[in-house]
């Protein structure tokens, strides 16, 4: 499902560096629209090495629907009501414990 995830609303592929190795990762994640900003539903919580990766470097590369964005100023944030995210996907995140989120802007 990887070579596709870009192309799903809802989902994308955010690339960044790894803080130690210093090697290029690509990682699939849920990405949403806010104001201008990217919001991203941390399904698997703020210690998730390529969450950790992208606040070290403050910036990070994103492919969604065939387009790249270079994403800047990554900003944690906890949200219990995922009240940022479309309706439709708001019970699911409750559903799943997913409260934390991440929130950056288009360079």
């Amino acid at each position: 499902m990887r070579p596709f995830v870009a192309h799903i609303p809802g989902f994308a592929m955010i690339g960044y560096v790894g803080r130690r190795t210093g090697r290029a990762y690509r990682t699939p994640i849920n990405v949403f629209h806010r104001d201008g900003d990217y919001i991203v539903a941390l399904t698997y919580g703020s210690g998730a090495q390529w969450v950790r990766n992208v606040l070290a470097l403050g910036s990070a590369q994103l492919e969604e629907r065939g387009r790249f964005i270079t994403l800047r100023d990554p900003r944690l944030f906890d949200d219990p009501e995922a009240s940022l995210m479309p309706l439709a996907i708001r019970p699911f995140l409750r559903f799943m414990r997913v409260s934390e989120f991440l929130r950056m802007s288009p360079a």
